[in-house]
C-alpha cells in the first residue's frame, strides 16, 4: 500500500497538531493539505478586529476581544512537546497564543502544506473498489477565495474547524419590542463604547462573567441574567445580578424570570457557539447535528458509520492544546492500524452507552459535550490503547487548583503565576497570602 493522504480542514491550533504529526510520520502519511479560510493561521486565537464580514463577503470567523486573556495557565495549556516561553506569565494574552502558534507552526514547517484563503465547500465520502474489497475515500472540494476550483481525494479527513465562530442566538418571545441594540459576544471587542450605558448580560459562562466584569470596570451598568444554579463566587457590587430574561415586553423592557422587569440600552448575548459544517451533509454520515451536540461519535471523535473521518476538539471544558494531543495520536494510530477499531454497531453502541450514562447522571443535552472532571480518563484511554503517554498528572492536579482560584478570587485568580516542578508537582511563583509551596 501506499502512503495515505489526508487532508486537514482549519489551520487553528487543532489543524497546526494535526499536520506536525502527520509530518513526523513521512514513512505512512505524504503530506497534509491544510484548507485554511482566512490568510493567517490560528483559527479563534487570531484577534481581529473588525466584526461582520471581511472585504470577500466572508464572515469574521474570530470571537476574540481585545483584552481577553486565558483563564487556564499556560502551564496547563501548552502542547505536551512544545512549551511556551518561560518569561511569559501563566495567564496568556491572545496575542501570546497567537505567537506560540505561528512559532509552533514554523518550528514544524507546516506552512508550505496550508491551502490559505480557500473556502472547503463540500467534503464527501465516495467508494472506490480495490482488490481488497473496497475502501472508503474522501472528496473534498474547494475554492479559493479570489477564485479558482479544486477537487482532490484523501484517505481521510481531519475536521479542525473549531466551534466559536458562529453564534448561538436564544428565541427570546417579544424580541422585536427591544429599542436598544442587540449582539452576541461574537462582535464584543472592548468595554469603552458601552461605557455609562445599561448592559444586560445574557449569559453567566466565562466568557459573560469576563466581559461583564469589563464593562463594570468601564463604568457601563451591568446586570447579569443567567439560568445556571447560583455562582460559586461573588460578584463586584456594580455588577447586578437577576434570573433569566423570560421576554420582552412590548414596552422594550425585559421581564425576568422572577417576575421584575428592566429597561437596557444595549442586550449582549453570551450564549455560546453552534456546531456548523456546512460543507458535510450530516445525514449521509450518520451524524445528528445541533447546535449544542454532534453524535454518534466514538470516542468523542469519529463517527461508527465512517471512521476515517475524525473531528477534533469537539469536547467543551477540556485542556484544548492537550486535547487535540491526544485525539491527533489516537487517530493516527487508527489510520495506522496499531489500533483496531470495533466493528460499527459496537461503536455505536458504546457511543449511545456514553450518552445514556451522562443523561442518567443528570446532564443536560445541550451539556453532553462538557468534559471537565471527565477528561482525564479519557486521555488515558486514548493513551493506553493507541500507546502514547497521556498528559502528566501534574496538568490535572493544576487544572484542578485554578478551579478552586477561580471560584474564590474571579477577578484576581490571573495574576498568579505557576511553575511546573516535574511530573507530579507544581509551584506557585506569585501569589499574595497564599502558601508558596503547594504541591
Amino acid at each position: 500500500m501506499g502512503r495515505l493522504r489526508v487532508a486537514v480542514v482549519g489551520a487553528g491550533a487543532a489543524g497546526l497538531c494535526a499536520a506536525r504529526h502527520i509530518l513526523s510520520r513521512p514513512n505512512t502519511f505524504d503530506p497534509p493539505v491544510v484548507y485554511e479560510l482566512t490568510d493567517h493561521v490560528g483559527g479563534t486565537w487570531f484577534y481581529e478586529e473588525r466584526v461582520g464580514t471581511y472585504d470577500n463577503g466572508l464572515p469574521v470567523q474570530s470571537s476574540m476581544y481585545r483584552d481577553l486573556r486565558t483563564n487556564l495557565p499556560k502551564e496547563v495549556m501548552m502542547f505536551p512537546d512544545f512549551p511556551f516561553d518561560s518569561h511569559l506569565p501563566s495567564f496568556l494574552s491572545h496575542q501570546d497564543v497567537q505567537q506560540y502558534l505561528e512559532r509552533y507552526c514554523e518550528s514544524h514547517a507546516i506552512t508550505p502544506h496550508i491551502k490559505f484563503n480557500t473556502v472547503v465547500e463540500e467534503v464527501k465520502p465516495i467508494s472506490m473498489e480495490t482488490e481488497e474489497g473496497g475502501a472508503v475515500t474522501w472528496e473534498v472540494i474547494s475554492r479559493g477565495t479570489y477564485g479558482g476550483h479544486s477537487t482532490q481525494t484523501f484517505d481521510s479527513v481531519f475536521i479542525c474547524s473549531g466551534h466559536y465562530s458562529v453564534p448561538h442566538l436564544p428565541s427570546i418571545p417579544g424580541m422585536e419590542h427591544f429599542k436598544g441594540k442587540v449582539m452576541h459576544s461574537h462582535s464584543y471587542r472592548c468595554p469603552e463604547p458601552f461605557a455609562h450605558q445599561s448592559v444586560v448580560v445574557l449569559g453567566a459562562g466565562a466568557s459573560g462573567v469576563d466581559i461583564s466584569f469589563e464593562l463594570a470596570q468601564a463604568k457601563a451598568k451591568v446586570t447579569l441574567s443567567h439560568n445556571k444554579p447560583a455562582l460559586q463566587f461573588s460578584l463586584p457590587p456594580q455588577i447586578q445580578l437577576v434570573a433569566p430574561v423570560v421576554k420582552v415586553l412590548e414596552d422594550g423592557s425585559l421581564l425576568f424570570q422572577d417576575g421584575s422587569v428592566a429597561q437596557a440600552q444595549v442586550l449582549l448575548l453570551c450564549t455560546g457557539y453552534s456546531y456548523h459544517f456546512p460543507f458535510l451533509c450530516p445525514k449521509q454520515l450518520g451524524l445528528e447535528v445541533e447546535h449544542h451536540l454532534v453524535a454518534p461519535l466514538y470516542k468523542y471523535l469519529l463517527p461508527p458509520t465512517f471512521p476515517s473521518l475524525f473531528f477534533l476538539g469537539i469536547c467543551k471544558m477540556i485542556c484544548p492544546f492537550p486535547h487535540f494531543h491526544c485525539q491527533v495520536l489516537y487517530a493516527l494510530a487508527v489510520l495506522e492500524g496499531t489500533v483496531q477499531l470495533p466493528s460499527r454497531e459496537v461503536m455505536e453502541e458504546e457511543a449511545e452507552r456514553e450518552r445514556t450514562r451522562k443523561t442518567q447522571m443528570g446532564v443536560q443535552a445541550k451539556h453532553l459535550l462538557k468534559m471537565d472532571s471527565e477528561q482525564w480518563v479519557y486521555y488515558q484511554d486514548l493513551a493506553t490503547t493507541a500507546g502514547f503517554s497521556p498528559p502528566q498528572p501534574v496538568i490535572q492536579s493544576l487544572y484542578e487548583e485554578v478551579g478552586r482560584q477561580r471560584q474564590a478570587k474571579p477577578q484576581a485568580y490571573k495574576q498568579i503565576n505557576y511553575r511546573l516542578v516535574d511530573a507530579t508537582q507544581w509551584q506557585l511563583l506569585e501569589a499574595p497570602s497564599v502558601p508558596t509551596d503547594k504541591v
